[in-house]
């Protein structure tokens, strides 16, 4: 059968909660490591949760039933085969109402859906009162049974500067546009075109790709930079066998003198070019326990080479080759690691890892480093009280990973990390407890400690492999949250929260901790504040 690709930003954190939830209950199976979902792939797994009802609680059924509103098109058109808007009429409980803004046409051999997004939040503290807004337009379509297409435009504008590719926050950005008079705006623009067949699908994407088990920010690929274009495929040709390919053109925000030039009294800049191809294997030897490697390589200087098109290489071996064995070649390579359980029933183990050029030597060696970034955590949901869930979570990030000795080569796009947001020598530990105590609330208490030491410079000839870690604290944070999120419907909410927060800087060598703060850190949230947030978001 086959299953028409229109991804679902992980944005939308409501649905993918409740599929991992579920999943942690041993009532699905989805695999957590590869993000973003598609709308098909999501409605498949809300109707395999709505067969096995008898095993949902109350409000795990409200919640499938709710969220099915969102995909009905998507269960008539794909999982049930092309029939009349009447959705199962034997399960009277199901919503048969679509979104009520979106404009939705269907017949036996296209369907698409159009809804607009509109989105505003406000959040005050003794500092500073921010306003982000944002409006745009979401569509998503499918033609015959193997072509699917979708496009989300999305403008932001904040009154009071939020996003930065240099701040250690999760707070999504884009290419930003800044304003004299101290405001900035973005666009966001994430499309697609793919063609499926009964186990795999191909195609060219802009998107936010997210690899690795979190729920608190992933240390592979963690879907904050902004959307870049991609050829993606993607195969699943066996219940214990799945595969995930891209290869992106990124950002590099490296000007190139050579190409850029004076256009009357303009001096146009031109970037260098910037790629990224990456693979990740995920094997299912048991189920519910994910195993996954992969592997990735940012280069540059260069049009895109053929050799890193080819979807199952080891693309380290082929940049040593193809650069005849150069080791300060514009290739940097990574490679991955992601284990994902929930073989105990309520339990969602996981650990990831981030391997920054590997050596093996490196490890036999106590006055050398491997650059690693480790993610470790859980999840333990419904147990022993139904509706309540814990999450632990801790990232530690040894010194350079991420960066590379030539700039064009860095982890990054438009100079956001593409790893974890608090990047190379740093660590984090998140701490939360949700209560879902009805259809569509969630309501969360969390903390926050996260910690960021010296930064380096990869450099020809410097042992950065020696670097100490975790030496001078460049930058601190202490945040306690309690807040709250209601979903009016599958893809429109409300939200509030209020936030204790203690961020500081430090003093190191030959800059002050007011450097270290505005480096990393909106002014708004300098010092200690208490600070209030209440917004709505639709389609976003």
């Amino acid at each position: 059968m086959h299953s028409q690709v229109t991804y679902v930003p992980t944005s939308d954190e409501g649905i993918y909660e409740l599929l991992e939830e579920l999943a942690s209950e041993k009532i699905i199976d989805v695999n957590s490591v590869i993000k973003p979902w598609s709308r098909t792939y999501i409605a498949n797994k809300l109707q395999d949760a709505l067969d096995k009802d008898s095993l949902l609680s109350n409000r795990q059924k409200e919640d499938v039933n709710f969220y099915l509103r969102d995909y009905r098109l998507e269960i008539e058109y794909h999982t049930r085969g092309m029939k009349p808007l009447n959705l199962f009429p034997e399960k009277e409980h199901i919503a048969t109402s679509l979104d009520p803004l979106a404009l939705t046409y269907r017949d036996s051999l296209f369907a698409l859906s159009i809804r607009p997004v509109i989105g505003m939040e406000m959040i005050t503290n003794k500092n500073q009162t921010s306003f982000q807004s944002q409006i745009g337009v979401d569509g998503f379509g499918y033609y015959s049974r193997s072509l699917g297409v979708y496009a989300n435009y999305n403008y932001s504008y904040e009154n009071t500067p939020l996003s930065d590719p240099g701040y250690l926050d999760q707070h999504a950005g884009g290419v930003i546009s800044r304003y004299s008079d101290g405001t900035q705006s973005y666009n966001d623009f994430r499309w697609g075109v793919v063609y499926s067949w009964s186990f795999g699908s191909f195609g060219i994407v802009k998107d936010k790709p997210q690899w690795g088990s979190s729920y608190h920010g992933s240390n592979i690929l963690a879907g904050r930079a902004p959307s870049f274009i991609q050829l993606e495929l993607k195969i699943n040709p066996a219940r214990w066998f799945e595969f995930s390919y891209f290869h992106g053109w990124l950002g590099s925000d490296v000007v190139d003198s050579s190409r850029s030039y004076w256009d009357g009294n303009n001096y146009h800049e031109v970037m260098r070019p910037k790629y990224i191809a990456a693979n990740m294997f995920t094997f299912i030897p048991i189920p519910h326990l994910n195993i996954s490697i992969g592997n990735s390589i940012i280069y540059s200087d260069q049009s895109v080479h053929a050799v890193f098109l080819v979807p199952v290489l080891f693309f380290r071996l082929a940049d040593y080759d193809q650069s005849g064995g150069d080791d300060f070649s514009s290739g940097n390579s990574q490679m991955f690691l992601d284990i994902s359980s929930r073989n105990i029933k309520h339990l969602h183990l996981y650990y990831s890892l981030y391997a920054d050029d590997l050596s093996l030597y490196r490890i036999s060696d106590p006055d050398r480093h491997n650059y690693f970034s480790h993610k470790g955590g859980f999840r333990l949901s419904n147990w022993p009280l139904q509706n309540l869930s814990l999450t632990a979570e801790y990232t530690y990030t040894q010194p350079l990973v991420y960066d590379h000795i030539i700039s064009t080569a860095t982890f990054d796009s438009y100079s956001y990390n593409l790893g974890h947001y608090m990047r190379d020598n740093s660590q984090d530990l998140y701490l939360a407890l949700q209560y879902k105590p009805i259809r569509g609330l969630r309501v969360e208490l969390s903390y926050n400690y996260a910690q960021h030491f010296n930064d380096y410079e990869s450099a020809a000839g410097s042992p950065g492999d020696k670097t100490p870690e975790m030496q001078d604290l460049t930058w601190q944070k202490n945040a306690f949250g309690l807040s709250g999120n209601y979903a009016i419907l599958s893809n429109a909410s409300l939200f509030a929260g209020i936030y204790f927060s203690n961020i500081q800087g430090f003093d190191v060598d030959e800059h002050s901790a007011d450097y270290y703060l505005s480096r990393y850190t909106s002014e708004m949230f300098w010092g200690e504040t208490v600070s209030g947030s209440l917004g709505f978001r639709f389609g976003l």
